[in-house]
């Protein structure tokens, strides 16, 4: 038998770079899974390459930000596939600029995707995980929400918070046999990592090489992790046969 076999998760974000590589991961290992973002045709796309390696998916729209639609994504996912075992809450944007030029509507923005999103959907779905009185919840922070960083305040206030919310929500559920845990991943292999490093090309004149480099430096990392690196640690902390913590920040460095 594979590690989840008959559980069920809800990925946030899902429809590229990590929340894209954990869907994968944890169909591969026997979860049914939901797969939601704001971009329909992402995650349709992921839900059939999911479905075309013989897994279960769904795609369902879903902004975090809008506690409506957050509710429908769980009325969603409880129609197509029943009861939520695991939710990764992994939805995010990123947004780098000194602080001075860091607008209010940037700084709104980048909380509500990243640290307000994270409590709605947390909230939609932790009653039903204490009724059944077994559930993971997985929040993707970032190394970020450990440390300030230069020009991304907006970025890691919001990470900040989410871990904030995550040692909170772990200290609520200790003992009832659900769990709360957050991955802390330094600078991923994906579509929104170049796109940071094409703005610094843009404000700078380096090359994107001089870029990337500087970025992975400013982190202490030799190197971009993998966003499979970062899903093996997310199933470790939803494994139901693991050692099941709770509260814990995992650190993901290259």
């Amino acid at each position: 038998m594979r590690r989840f076999d008959g559980a069920v998760a809800v990925v946030t974000g899902g429809g590229q770079g990590i929340g894209a590589a954990i869907a994968h991961a944890l169909a591969a290992e026997g979860t049914a899974v939901v797969v939601a973002a704001r971009r329909s045709d992402r995650i349709e796309h992921v839900a059939t390459e999911i479905r075309g390696a013989g897994g279960k998916a769904w795609a369902v729209h879903c902004d975090v930000t809008d506690p409506a639609s957050v509710n429908d994504l769980a009325k969603a996912a409880s129609r197509h596939a029943g009861a939520i075992d695991i939710l990764v809450n992994n939805a995010g944007v990123v947004h780098s600029a000194p602080l001075a030029k860091t607008t209010l509507d940037d700084w709104n923005r980048v909380l509500a995707v990243n640290a307000t999103g994270t409590f709605l959907c947390t909230r939609a779905f932790i009653s039903g995980m204490l009724e059944r009185k077994r559930g993971a919840i997985v929040n993707v922070a970032s190394v970020a929400g450990l440390d300030g960083a230069r020009y991304i305040a907006a970025y890691s206030a919001a990470k900040h918070a989410v871990i904030g919310l995550t040692r909170s929500v772990a200290a609520e559920l200790e003992g009832t046999g659900v769990t709360c845990n957050a991955v802390c991943p330094g600078f991923v292999d994906t579509e929104m990592t170049r796109e940071s490093v094409e703005r610094v090309v843009g404000k700078t004149g380096r090359t994107l090489d001089d870029a990337l480099t500087a970025m992975l430096a400013s982190a202490s990392q030799g190197k971009l992790i993998h966003p499979n690196d970062v899903a093996i640690e997310v199933l470790e902390l939803c494994d139901p046969a693991g050692p099941r913590p709770n509260g814990k920040l995992i650190k993901i460095t290259a």
